[in-house]
Protein backbone atom coordinates (compact mmCIF):
# COMPACT_ATOMS: atom_id res chain seq x y z
CA UNK A 1 0.00 0.00 0.00
CA UNK A 2 1.51 3.68 -1.19
CA UNK A 3 0.89 7.06 0.46
CA UNK A 4 -0.81 7.88 -2.62
CA UNK A 5 -3.04 5.19 -1.84
CA UNK A 6 -3.42 6.04 1.69
CA UNK A 7 -4.23 9.60 0.88
CA UNK A 8 -6.82 9.01 -1.99
CA UNK A 9 -9.03 6.34 0.40
CA UNK A 10 -8.38 9.06 3.45
CA UNK A 11 -9.74 12.27 0.61
CA UNK A 12 -12.53 10.10 -0.28
CA UNK A 13 -13.61 8.88 3.18
CA UNK A 14 -13.37 12.94 4.07
CA UNK A 15 -15.53 14.11 1.25
CA UNK A 16 -18.23 11.35 1.95
CA UNK A 17 -18.13 12.82 5.25
CA UNK A 18 -18.92 16.10 4.42
CA UNK A 19 -21.84 14.50 1.72
CA UNK A 20 -23.52 13.09 4.83
CA UNK A 21 -23.08 15.58 7.37
CA UNK A 22 -23.92 18.58 5.17
CA UNK A 23 -27.66 18.37 4.65
CA UNK A 24 -28.05 18.13 8.44
CA UNK A 25 -25.47 20.99 9.14
CA UNK A 26 -26.67 23.28 6.17
CA UNK A 27 -30.30 22.83 7.96
CA UNK A 28 -29.47 23.67 11.36
CA UNK A 29 -27.05 26.80 10.15
CA UNK A 30 -29.96 28.03 8.66
CA UNK A 31 -32.57 27.61 11.42
CA UNK A 32 -30.06 29.04 13.83
CA UNK A 33 -29.51 32.09 11.14
CA UNK A 34 -33.26 32.66 10.93
CA UNK A 35 -34.35 31.95 14.61
CA UNK A 36 -31.09 34.50 15.32
CA UNK A 37 -32.86 37.21 13.29
CA UNK A 38 -36.25 36.89 14.43
CA UNK A 39 -34.53 37.20 18.31
CA UNK A 40 -32.72 40.33 17.20
CA UNK A 41 -35.94 42.11 15.92
CA UNK A 42 -38.25 41.22 18.36
CA UNK A 43 -35.18 41.33 21.06
CA UNK A 44 -35.96 38.45 23.31
CA UNK A 45 -32.81 37.24 23.70
CA UNK A 46 -33.54 33.35 25.24
CA UNK A 47 -30.47 30.98 24.16
CA UNK A 48 -32.86 27.73 24.64
CA UNK A 49 -35.38 29.03 21.75
CA UNK A 50 -33.14 27.82 19.44
CA UNK A 51 -33.12 24.30 20.17
CA UNK A 52 -36.10 22.95 19.60
CA UNK A 53 -36.46 24.56 16.29
CA UNK A 54 -33.08 23.31 15.32
CA UNK A 55 -33.75 20.11 16.45
CA UNK A 56 -37.30 19.45 14.46
CA UNK A 57 -35.54 21.10 11.30
CA UNK A 58 -32.78 18.83 11.89
CA UNK A 59 -34.93 15.58 12.16
CA UNK A 60 -37.31 16.45 8.78
CA UNK A 61 -33.80 16.87 6.77
CA UNK A 62 -32.89 13.65 8.15
CA UNK A 63 -35.84 11.65 7.45
CA UNK A 64 -35.86 13.75 4.14
CA UNK A 65 -31.95 13.23 2.87
CA UNK A 66 -32.02 9.26 5.02
CA UNK A 67 -32.07 7.52 2.26
CA UNK A 68 -29.27 9.22 -0.09
CA UNK A 69 -27.31 9.30 3.01
CA UNK A 70 -27.15 5.80 3.83
CA UNK A 71 -26.52 5.21 0.09
CA UNK A 72 -23.31 7.34 -0.45
CA UNK A 73 -22.30 5.89 2.71
CA UNK A 74 -22.85 1.78 1.73
CA UNK A 75 -21.51 2.78 -1.67
CA UNK A 76 -18.27 3.93 -0.37
CA UNK A 77 -18.15 1.07 2.27
CA UNK A 78 -18.62 -1.09 -0.61
CA UNK A 79 -16.59 0.27 -2.66
CA UNK A 80 -13.65 0.26 -0.12
CA UNK A 81 -14.50 -3.67 0.84
CA UNK A 82 -13.94 -4.42 -2.42
CA UNK A 83 -10.86 -2.58 -3.43
CA UNK A 84 -9.36 -4.69 -0.25
CA UNK A 85 -7.47 -6.85 -2.69
CA UNK A 86 -5.78 -3.99 -4.90
CA UNK A 87 -4.94 -1.72 -1.61
CA UNK A 88 -2.91 -4.92 0.03
CA UNK A 89 -1.10 -5.74 -2.82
Amino acid sequence: MTPEMVLDVGREAVWVMMLISGPLLLSALATGLFIGMIQAATQIQEMTLTFIPKLIVMAISLIVAGNWMIAVLTDFSTNLILSIPELIS
